[in-house]
């Protein structure tokens, strides 16, 4: 840059009330951003970034070539520890903090921590972060029983050490996205039925699919009652001892390895009435309400993906050289990196509005999902088109990166999905 022109050189050509309305200071995004967060949520998301790259990049790839080989309980026990597993509650129950806007602080709380971790890795990160899905249930349906017993049981478990890790079960074989909105609902071909006995039901059927699945101790899952459809649905907490209960295949998955993606199957489990989370029938609008709080934080994973993708395409661009000079020294590719940071800073304050709302709602989680999903995908693109060759190798950052955004577009809900539901929010049931 010409000596002289530079931002820096520039103000010092001002008065002092001059340089006062402009900032030069050598700041990241990241470091700006995060300082116009209250003091509570700064100091989290510095707690976050810590630990995800202390715990959790260092074991990126290793997980992602060979997931059934990562000891994920581990990792989860140490972010237990941390207190980052039982934000729902407050202390001594819990570690979250008290705020009088709850669900706010909840959700900044989870979006914060979802790009940190991601950031990092998407499928450990996913592998932490689903456990808060599995306990959301309880939470939202609103059933005291179910925060201060059943809830607060599984914190107790988790402060202590041990990983008592909870899976999110809605997905059936004949009935995936359809069941996250209200016209595919009604249609859908549901499987795993509940049937009413003396001191509570049996359950049979099976889930699909399901996050942490295979090492869930815990699982909120939803049934239709039987020869009822989805507007029957009736959410149960069921743990794997459960006689009857047992987990099928793993998937095979092409992104966020780490995270296992598995078939639960069930044969008669009785499950008690105490299990019964909110009424019976209120299972589809527990699940509805659920995606609300969600689906802002999917949108969050790939947020931190494509962070992470960006931030190691910056750093090959510094190191590779293309005709004796940088990479990071062509026009085109600051162009191109500069695209990418925009994408980046509008997926960010797309999800820190959504949680500014005092209620999460069916459109802004759904429009929060669907368009960092969208973006991430494209940034880990241009980010494999930075590294040219080397993108196109299996077991490089940018690469897995790509693979985990990909994800993000379909679970949670498709984004064809996730568009019709903010469509339905914004017309309402009759267009």
């Amino acid at each position: 840059m010409t000596r002289g022109l530079s931002p820096v050189e520039a103000r010092e050509t001002l008065g002092i009330l001059g340089r006062f309305f402009y900032d030069t200071d050598p700041l990241s995004i990241w470091e700006r951003d995060t300082n116009t967060l209250a003091w509570g949520f700064r100091r989290k998301r510095r707690a976050y970034r810590e630990f995800a790259m202390k715990e959790i990049k260092p074991h990126a790839l290793a997980a992602d070539k060979d997931p059934h080989a990562f000891n994920v309980k581990e990792l989860f026990v140490k972010s237990g520890l941390k207190g980052f597993q039982t934000e729902f509650l407050f202390p001594p129950m819990g570690s979250g903090s008290f705020s009088l806007r709850l669900t706010r602080t909840l959700l900044l709380s989870q979006a914060l921590k979802a790009e940190e971790f991601c950031a990092a890795d998407g499928g450990l990160g996913l592998a932490l972060l689903a456990h808060e899905l599995g306990v959301a249930p309880l939470l939202v349906s609103g059933d005291l029983t179910a925060i201060l017993k059943w809830l607060r049981q599984i914190y107790s478990e988790i402060k202590s050490g041990n990983p008592a890790i909870a899976a999110f079960a809605i997905t059936e074989p004949g009935a995936g996205s359809d069941v996250e909105e209200t016209e595919g609902a009604a249609k859908a071909h549901l499987n795993c039925r509940a049937r009413k006995v003396s001191g509570g039901w049996k359950i049979s059927g099976r889930k699909v699919f399901i996050s942490d699945g295979a090492v869930a101790k815990w699982v909120t899952l939803f049934a239709a009652q039987e020869d009822k459809g989805a507007e029957s649905w009736t959410c149960f907490l069921l743990d794997k001892s459960m006689p009857g209960f047992s987990v099928g295949r793993s998937e095979r998955k092409m992104g966020q390895r780490a995270a296992d993606a598995s078939e639960l199957v069930l044969e008669d489990v009785f499950v008690p009435d105490e299990r019964v989370i909110g009424k019976p029938g209120a299972g589809w609008a527990i699940n509805r309400n659920v995606l609300n709080y969600s689906r802002p934080i999917v949108g969050a994973i790939a947020l931190g993906i494509a962070r992470g993708a960006f931030e190691h395409a910056l750093e090959f661009c510094r190191t590779a050289r293309l005709a004796n000079k940088p990479l990071i020294q062509y026009q085109d590719v600051q162009i191109t990196l500069a695209d990418m940071m925009m994408k980046i800073s509008a997926m960010r304050a797309t999800i820190w509005h959504a949680t500014c709302y005092r209620i999460p709602f069916q459109a802004s989680g759904a429009m929060a999902k669907v368009f960092c999903a969208d973006n991430s995908w494209e940034v880990c693109n241009q980010a494999l088109d930075l590294l040219g060759g080397h993108g196109a190798l299996h077991g490089n950052s940018v690469e897995k990166a790509a693979r985990d955004a990909r994800l993000t577009q379909i679970y949670e809900g498709t984004n064809q999905i996730n568009r019709l539901a903010i469509f339905e929010c914004q017309t309402g049931a009759e267009f």
